[in-house]
């Protein structure tokens, strides 16, 4: 049953989403390979944020590969001092001392070149998520909407840990699957030109059979990253709406689903683990053979006396140093792919368009806001959300959008905010377009007050002065002075330094609320936009923020989504929404006597109080 339904879901989730090529004009043959040469140059392009210190663990590395080869010979002049010549443990004693003091400064590179591996991936993957946080920064939380929160979240978490193995691991080692071997046949070709042959003929069939078996995981890998996405995705939009599922007695039918993710996700994992052990056992079996060959060919020439046993016993300590960079270059081939898949995920999220260009355009520098929004259109898809909607916002003025659920008014506020653009119409600042004036500029007169302000675990100041910097102390006195926050912030053991947990843990509901008004005090925000502060207070806290807001909007532009008739009554004017469009407009009294849609809403809200 549950593969069936994973199954089933798989064929709905490739129906619902499609296939759309990437590449524009490539053939559909074409499509897998282009996809890998982008992935590939995007994860060479990323080297070079730590060339240097990639640079510095292939040549530890390399370096630790030569006092092999030194270390090989002094092993080869004890075992023929010994063995041929018949000398005792006092007369080889400096040349054990030699072996061992080479093999702890082996020690001493390798463990030097990965931690040095490790930091330069540490700062690709830092570099990485900066990035990947830029962007989205940049795209807004309407991106996220969407339903691809998980989506993102395996991107940051996931798919940049996933570049790893290539940075930390395959890189180096396939600097030094070049230069080890290399070094190893300079060595081996005046002592012996047919170990030479046999170890030049055999190093190619290693790399060869491990491209030829990883081509084959290459898609494998793909499919594996496309099952986590989607069970990432899907786990985390299940975790954050299970009080919903609960209410709903929905638990069952999404458990299910997640299992049927997870049947996925296992079995592409397998497929790709079963090609990873296929691989490991053609290249160590390939490995083994040649330097059984290499052995059978010294013992021969050793037997017949065309061959010193010092030379002979050296190549033989040689051979399996020589394959093992080849091996390895193998085993960490499997990383590289799967940082191929993670890095197509990660570059195409940098991809995604932003909602608007940011260049060339003005800072909004007067102290009031006049805003305008003139026949303003705006669909989600085919759902048409706003259509032909104007009213005004004077400069301290208050306005209150009202409106069953669904009216648009939430889009009223992220077109204001700047996370979308309408698809007609304009939105005006002071009589200037805000398609033509800096977002960052604009955003930094804005304050935005949901219903649950997010606090974050940190210090008081923390959250008070987020995105401000340094901000002094007589300043958010100030702030939390006008926001009726001062007395209990004032009356904690630790005052501004005392830490809140995630989501303002350890505060109630109106202190929370206060805060949130004193950030936007220190701000000093010019346009305040809320959404019902009032609501889930009490009738103290409501008095308090109440006070709070009023002295708030004495110089200010205030606009609120309100649900509740205290709040609206308050407000200069009032717009009432339906299915996108304006009903009425007017103040509490002109619309009450209007017996209009405003008049349905107030009196069904009262008799709910």
């Amino acid at each position: 049953m549950i593969r069936t339904t994973g199954r089933t879901i798989k064929a709905r989730w490739v129906q619902k989403r499609g296939y759309r090529p990437r590449f524009f004009g490539a053939k559909p043959g074409q499509d897998k390979i282009l996809m890998s040469e982008q992935s590939v140059r995007f994860l060479k392009g990323h080297a070079k944020t730590s060339g240097r210190l990639l640079r510095l663990a292939v040549g530890l590395g390399s370096v630790g590969g030569w006092l092999i080869i030194a270390q090989a010979w002094c092993l080869a002049l004890v075992a023929s001092a010994v063995i041929i010549d018949g000398r005792g443990l006092a007369d080889v004693m400096g040349w054990l001392w030699a072996i061992l003091a080479l093999l702890l400064v082996r020690v001493t590179l390798v463990y030097a070149s990965e931690r040095v591996a490790f930091s330069a991936t540490a700062q690709i993957k830092l570099d990485l998520r900066r990035q990947l946080l830029a962007r989205l920064e940049k795209l807004g939380p309407m991106y996220l909407s969407r339903g691809r929160s998980g989506e993102v979240t395996t991107i940051l978490t996931d798919a940049v840990e996933g570049l790893e193995a290539y940075y930390a691991r395959y890189l180096p080692a396939m600097s030094l699957a070049a230069w080890i071997p290399l070094s190893i046949l300079v060595v081996v070709l005046p002592l012996d030109w047919n170990s030479f042959l046999v170890m030049l003929v055999t190093a190619p069939l290693i790399p060869f059979f491990m491209v030829l078996i990883g081509s084959g995981a290459e898609r494998l890998n793909q499919q594996q990253w496309q099952h986590l996405t989607r069970l990432g995705g899907r786990f985390l939009d299940v975790v954050q709406g299970l009080t919903t599922l609960k209410l709903f007695n929905a638990t069952h039918r999404e458990a299910l689903v997640i299992e049927a993710y997870s049947e996925d996700y296992r079995q592409s994992t397998m497929k790709v683990l079963r090609i990873a052990f296929l691989s490991s056992l053609a290249l160590e079996f390939l490995a083994s053979v040649s330097i059984a060959i290499v052995a059978v060919l010294i013992g021969f020439r050793l037997l017949f006396g065309q061959m010193e046993f010092i030379h002979g016993f050296f190549i033989l300590l040689l051979a399996p140093e020589f394959y093992l960079p080849l091996r390895s270059l193998g085993t960490h081939y499997h990383g590289r792919m799967q940082a191929i898949a993670a890095a197509e995920q990660i570059a195409d999220f940098l991809g995604q368009p932003e909602p608007s260009d940011q260049l060339a355009r003005q800072a909004i520098e007067a102290p009031g806001l006049d805003i305008s929004i003139d026949q303003v259109t705006f669909s989600y898809g085919d759902r048409r959300a706003l259509e032909q909607v104007s009213f005004h916002i004077g400069a301290g003025e208050k306005v209150a959008l009202v409106g069953p659920s669904g009216a648009g008014k939430s889009t009223v506020v992220n077109l204001l905010l700047g996370f979308i653009q309408p698809d007609s119409g304009s939105i005006r600042i002071n009589q200037v377009d805000l398609k033509n004036i800096d977002l960052e500029s604009w955003r930094r007169r804005i304050a935005w007050i949901p219903q649950t302000p997010r606090l974050f675990h940190g210090t008081l100041r923390d959250n008070l002065t987020l995105g401000l910097g340094e901000v002094e102390d007589g300043s958010i006195a100030e702030a939390l002075k006008n926001a009726e926050a001062a007395g209990f912030v004032n009356a904690l053991p630790k005052g501004l330094d005392t830490l809140v947990g995630e989501g303002g843990q350890g505060l109630s509901g109106g202190e929370i609320q206060r805060l949130a008004l004193a950030r936007a005090f220190l701000r000093d925000a010019r346009l305040l936009i809320l959404d019902e502060p009032t609501a889930h207070l009490d009738r103290h806290n409501e008095k308090l923020v109440q006070r709070a807001l009023n002295r708030f909007a004495e110089q200010r532009s205030v606009l609120t989504i309100a649900h509740r008739l205290d709040t609206i009554q308050q407000a200069d004017r009032i717009v009432v929404l339906a299915n996108g469009r304006i009903a009425e407009q007017g103040d509490h009294r002109q619309l009450l006597g209007g017996r209009g849609l405003y008049h349905r809403l107030v009196n069904t809200s009262e008799g709910l109080a």
